[in-house]
């Protein structure tokens, strides 16, 4: 097949928080997962966060952390998670297992493990159960520097300086578990709420996030964009994003599939709704679009990922999976969309961190393994900050059924901050090999190397074996005259770094 690309001709810029990832106060991920706390463990840490778990997730560069939900941010109250450890609030979780929050994890602590992150912050507020007065006390806890009562409460809580909120949510999905509202309610709710995240600093912004619809209401965005944002000439900075929720999902709600053991046609039928995703997008920039055509606001796809029925033995409301090849493969289609639609899409959040569904990380006591995702994203990570580029496939449609055809590859590629050109390339084939012959408009092609994440269908890590996946280096391009030739294995996601 012939694959064309054109490293001159610049579609836009890709920002490197379409490569975030959310955290959420469900199952492991925040407790075992990044967070055991300074006393009573022998498992490495600094200020109670996994040393092994913030290298993992420092190496593939991660660009933002959205947090404390989801669902959970709704009754969230975050003076809870403030103070002495001992005299923090518990609560129950009611969304996820019905176990007890004791809150030993609060704002604080957030703020601390994205500084050793090195990432941007983004923080969910609580529309559904909590007040105006609530929210902006938070946002001027965090933010404001001067003399205040949430400043000095701060101060007196151990941190002096205020912290950088890179981007507020208000509210998560307020269709559903954020309160069941509808868009007009939502809608007006927003413009109150969000008038108190007020920018105390306005060398450091806060970006404004609206709850945007889970992919299949489109009523919502349309009437929530109508309301909340009016039009170019009236915009008033109210909002700076419009979020969107889709997973993928094999089966349905109720029966949504083993994450190990699926037969070909699961497959592919997996791998078709993962790219439906890009229709959704496509729906909700035309609406955008209708309403904000400069492009103010950006399209903000904070919950993405697989979704799979719980490993056996867990705890339901835990949403533990395992994460094969078939993962790797959903977070390539995912990721090589977003750098496609980056005119639009300005950040993605895969759900979720560690130890929760589609994670990169999963960990057991003191063991960490990576998951095929985890390697996925850190071939990836080279589009970050880049420039994309236009790119063009030859293509088949495979499947094994009629209902659930997919193309045999999908492709992007960008211009890095390296001054190579990047191509990520995926093989939605099961068991078939494509060879590719690569040319390039206008440019002499000086050198490339490859790297690849792939495997058996099934395959995944385990913490007997945690290296059945991995990324490995690929060898077999060749230069042809001013070509790249070479052959992608079935079912795998590649990286081409092209010296041009």
């Amino acid at each position: 097949m012939k694959l064309t690309i054109d490293p001159n001709d610049r579609l836009g810029h890709i920002n490197p928080e379409t490569q975030g990832h959310f955290s959420e106060h469900l199952g492991r991920c925040i407790y075992e997962g990044v967070f055991v706390g300074e006393k009573n463990t022998d498992i490495p840490n600094v200020k109670g966060m996994r040393s092994d778990v913030v290298e993992a997730l420092k190496a593939i560069k991660i660009p933002v952390l959205r947090w404390p939900g989801g669902c959970f941010a709704d009754e969230y109250h975050w003076r809870d998670g403030i103070g002495p450890l001992e005299k923090r609030k518990k609560m129950v979780n009611t969304h996820w297992g019905g176990v007890v929050e004791d809150n030993s994890f609060g704002t604080h602590e957030y703020m601390e493990l994205c500084r050793q992150l090195g990432c941007k912050t983004y923080v969910n507020g609580n529309v559904g159960s909590g007040t105006v007065r609530e929210m902006s006390e938070w946002v001027e806890y965090m933010t404001f520097d001067g003399v205040s009562p949430m400043a000095e409460l701060r101060e007196a809580n151990g941190s002096k300086e205020p912290w950088k909120v890179d981007y507020f949510g208000v509210g998560n999905e307020n269709w559903g578990c954020g309160g069941n509202m509808t868009p007009e309610y939502y809608a007006n709710l927003y413009r109150r709420y969000q008038t108190y995240v007020r920018n105390y600093d306005p060398a450091r912004p806060i970006s404004k996030v609206c709850c945007g619809s889970d992919g299949t209401d489109m009523e919502w965005p349309d009437k929530v964009m109508e309301i909340c944002f009016k039009s170019p000439e009236q915009y008033h900075g109210f909002m700076d994003g419009l979020s969107f929720h889709y997973y993928t999902i094999p089966g349905d709600w109720d029966n949504k599939g083993s994450a190990t053991e699926f037969d070909e046609k699961e497959w592919y039928r997996t791998l078709n709704k993962a790219l439906e995703i890009e229709n959704r997008i496509t729906i909700n920039e035309a609406i955008m679009d209708r309403h904000d055509p400069k492009g103010k606001v950006g399209l903000i796809v904070d919950e993405w990922g697989s979704w799979y029925d719980v490993e056996k033995g867990t705890n339901p409301g835990f949403l533990y999976q395992q994460n094969t090849v078939r993962d790797a493969l959903i977070a390539g289609i995912h990721l090589n969309i977003f750098n496609k639609h980056c005119r639009r899409v300005r950040m993605a959040n895969i759900a979720q961190l560690v130890n929760v569904l589609q994670s990169v990380i999963l960990t057991d006591g003191a063991k960490m393994i990576k998951t095929p995702t985890y390697h996925v994203f850190d071939m990836y990570k080279y589009h970050q900050d880049a420039e994309l580029v236009r790119s063009y496939i030859e293509n088949e449609t495979i499947g094994a059924e009629d209902e659930w055809k997919v193309p045999a590859l999908q492709e992007s590629a960008s211009m890095g901050t390296d001054g190579k050109l990047h191509i990520t390339l995926c093989n939605l084939s099961a068991d078939k090999d494509q060879e590719i012959r690569a040319g390039f408009c206008g440019s002499v092609v000086k050198g490339v190397s490859a790297e690849i994440v792939g495997g058996e269908m099934h395959a995944h890590n385990t913490f007997e074996a945690p290296e059945n996946v991995v990324k490995k280096s690929f060898d077999g391009c060749k230069v042809e005259g001013n070509d790249i030739c070479f052959t992608i294995p079935a079912s795998s996601v590649m990286h081409l770094a092209v010296e041009i």
